[in-house]
């Protein structure tokens, strides 16, 4: 499979997409949910990236970012998967082991797929699609009958609901 090309240090927004292991329903589990976006909210802040949207769905995840220049995006994504997948395994993920992969001498669990996909958002306009789109997913998955219905997405932040799992930052 070919690499995919990420290019970094653009000043832009970038939408990113990763999904779990064969796109299994992992992100059913309301604790690893929990886990995953505190772990996202930890990473972002150490690492000075904006959040501006993102909805966490059963088998995969869409995140709206501004990286600060200098991040390798690709080795972040890396690293919130790593840290995720770590947390999740040790507080009991229910589908633990079927995510076990590997020969018999050397076995480890796999929560998310390799690789990410991410997509530059050159302008405003780009950055806000990306994020209605983030916000439509889980009604256009037949999901829930509207945005507001699902709580693991930023469209709550975004109607003025402070009591949310995670807080954006200013896109402006």
């Amino acid at each position: 499979m070919p690499r995919l090309r990420h290019f970094d240090n653009l000043n832009t927004g970038r939408f990113v997409t990763f999904s779990c292991y064969r796109r299994y329903q992992l992100l059913t589990h309301p604790p690893a949910l929990h886990i995953f976006l505190s772990a996202l909210d930890e990473l972002r802040s150490k690492s000075n990236v904006r959040l501006l949207g993102y909805v966490v769905m059963p088998e995969h995840v869409h995140l709206v970012l501004h990286p600060p220049d200098g991040l390798r995006l690709g080795q972040w994504i890396g690293e919130l998967k790593s840290r995720s997948a770590r947390k999740i395994f040790a507080a009991g993920h229910p589908d633990g082991r079927r995510l076990s992969v590997g020969n018999s001498d050397e076995q480890r669990n796999q929560f998310w797929q390799a690789r990410c996909y991410d997509h530059n958002c050159r302008t405003p306009e780009t950055v806000k699609e990306k994020i209605e789109y983030c916000h439509k997913n889980p009604v256009t998955r037949g999901l829930v009958a509207a945005p507001e219905d699902w709580p693991w997405s930023s469209f709550r932040y975004y109607s003025g609901d402070r009591d949310v799992p995670i807080d954006m930052d200013d896109f402006n």
